[in-house]
């Protein structure tokens, strides 16, 4: 059936049908990491939402180019151009080069998403290796009249643009109003206006990162960066940009005006943001001590955790809010979100075994729940990518095929057609759009393990070596692995 998806724009506050620019080709860019410290949780809620959006485009059958990046350089300790920037900060105080900072948690962030069964992005670009573009874009915004140089540092008129633009597009906020709630802050004597903010920055003679420019040595500004990388590879226009919604009053706002100075166009038809992570109702912070790393999660050493998740779990968790909404973390929430994990995980198992018994007459009650929950996978995803509208399709299948497996529930009464679908379908969603994978394949290759042992077994039984087939059934019993015979003559697994 023909897929309508609609999402929701934060440039236009309301859901609209997706219509790519030039389908079936679509083009996403995404605000990576700033590479100084470890990801944390409330990132890696951002990034695996994205994945679901690549993967779920992709599976409507979109060629989808998915850029995000990585800010090796010129984001700032404050967003309003003050501080020091947060790599070269990091590798003064850690006595190494800026490079090594970048590629050590560059590294760590590629194997948290890794852990998290994240798609990596067609295209990773860096900061620092797009300096020319990001010179040359703030040439062509000079030239246009919307940026001003001051002292080897050039700052984008902010007012002057706003006299023909409307600078609050995204936020939604008046310029008036931004200005009457905007400090005055150090260096401001150089901008002409308070919301000024800075395209190219000159560099002290202690900044450890820094370029050759026509204004004199420097380096480029944080807002700058993305602008110029997704001019490069996705063009003046594309489909999505996204981030968290913190990134949405200040950095996309000034994306926005950048490309709109340069070359006359917002560049993304759609904006797409990311809600925030809570603990316990409370906004997590370092300085609370409510915050995650991600292996503090996965191994239960945080003093708030009764115990270690799996990365499945806490991208189960995730899944279970949308990602516009904010998602509460506390011990009973993950631990429910295990509970509703393992029940589709286990059902995940018994599907690959299941067989359809000879067809009977049809029951039309339960076919006719399995193509509504096939159905009813697609239009969660369609309705803004709503993953809890999918989950709980996804689990109503899953009630589907436990009855069959436990024989309950005829196979044979319901259609071939219909039962391949149910099969379909379930892998479609639960493997590829939200990107789970089965408790105990995550470890491995426990799953092709377990099938080449169950074949073993089902052939000794075939060749009359009860012995031997009771030996496996026991020895893998005692190792904590359960072998389950069905009423349709296959066998699953659980672990113990």
């Amino acid at each position: 059936m023909e897929q309508k998806l609609f999402v929701y724009n934060t440039l236009t506050r309301k859901k609209e049908e997706f219509i790519p620019l030039d389908a079936p080709h679509v083009g996403m860019y995404v605000c990576g990491p700033t590479v100084y410290s470890d990801v944390h949780l409330g990132n890696c809620r951002t990034f695996i939402s994205f994945d679901l959006i690549f993967r779920y485009l992709t599976h409507l059958g979109y060629k989808v180019r998915y850029v995000r990046n990585i800010t090796d350089a010129g984001h700032l300790e404050g967003d309003a151009d003050e501080g020091e920037d947060k790599v070269s900060k990091k590798a003064r105080l850690s006595a190494l080069e800026p490079m090594e900072i970048v590629q050590k948690y560059t590294v760590d962030f590629h194997e948290v998403m890794k852990t998290f069964n994240a798609l990596p992005p067609s295209i990773e670009p860096t900061a620092t290796g797009h300096i020319i573009e990001q010179i040359e874009l703030v040439k062509a915004i000079l030239d246009k009249g919307y940026a001003y140089e001051v002292d080897g540092s050039v700052y984008f008129d902010v007012e002057k643009y706003n006299q023909t633009q409307d600078y609050g597009i995204l936020n939604g906020r008046k310029l008036e109003d931004m200005l009457n709630n905007t400090r005055t802050l150090g260096g401001q004597d150089q901008k002409h206006g308070k919301l000024d903010f800075a395209l190219w920055i000159k560099a002290k003679p202690e900044h450890l990162m820094k370029w050759p420019s026509p204004w004199g040595v420097g380096f480029p500004g944080w807002h700058l960066e993305c602008s110029a990388m997704s001019n490069k590879y996705l063009g003046h226009q594309f489909d999505i940009h996204g981030g968290g919604m913190d990134l949405m009053p200040t950095h996309h706002t000034n994306e926005i005006a950048q490309n709109v100075a340069s070359c006359g166009n917002n560049p993304a038809t759609y904006w797409l943001h990311t809600n925030m992570l809570t603990t316990n109702g409370q906004k997590m912070s370092k300085s609370l001590g409510n915050s995650f790393l991600p292996n503090e999660l996965f191994n239960g050493t945080h003093p708030l955790l009764k115990k270690g998740y799996s990365p499945m779990v806490v991208r189960f968790f995730f899944l279970q809010a949308s990602y516009r909404s904010t998602i509460d973390f506390s011990n009973e929430a993950i631990d429910a979100a295990e509970s509703f994990y393992k029940r589709l995980s286990e059902a995940a198992k018994k599907l690959a075994s299941l067989q359809q018994n000879a067809l009977v007459a049809v029951d039309d009650e339960i076919e006719s729940a399995i193509i509504a929950a096939c159905e009813d996978c697609y239009n969660g995803m369609n309705d803004n990518f709503n993953s809890p509208k999918t989950l709980d399709a996804l689990n109503n299948i899953a009630k589907q095929v436990n009855s069959f497996a436990g024989g309950t529930r005829n196979s044979g009464a319901i259609k071939a057609e219909t039962f391949g679908r149910m099969k379909k379908t379930y892998n479609d969603f639960f493997f590829d759009v939200l990107g789970l994978k089965t408790e105990d394949s995550e470890g491995g290759d426990t799953d092709e393990l377990m099938s080449l042992i169950i074949t073993l077994r089902n052939q000794a039984k075939v060749n009359k070596d009860y012995a031997t087939s009771d030996k496996i059934r026991e020895g893998l019993k005692q190792i904590g692995f359960q072998l389950n015979d069905n009423k349709q003559g296959g066998t699953d697994w659980t672990k113990n």
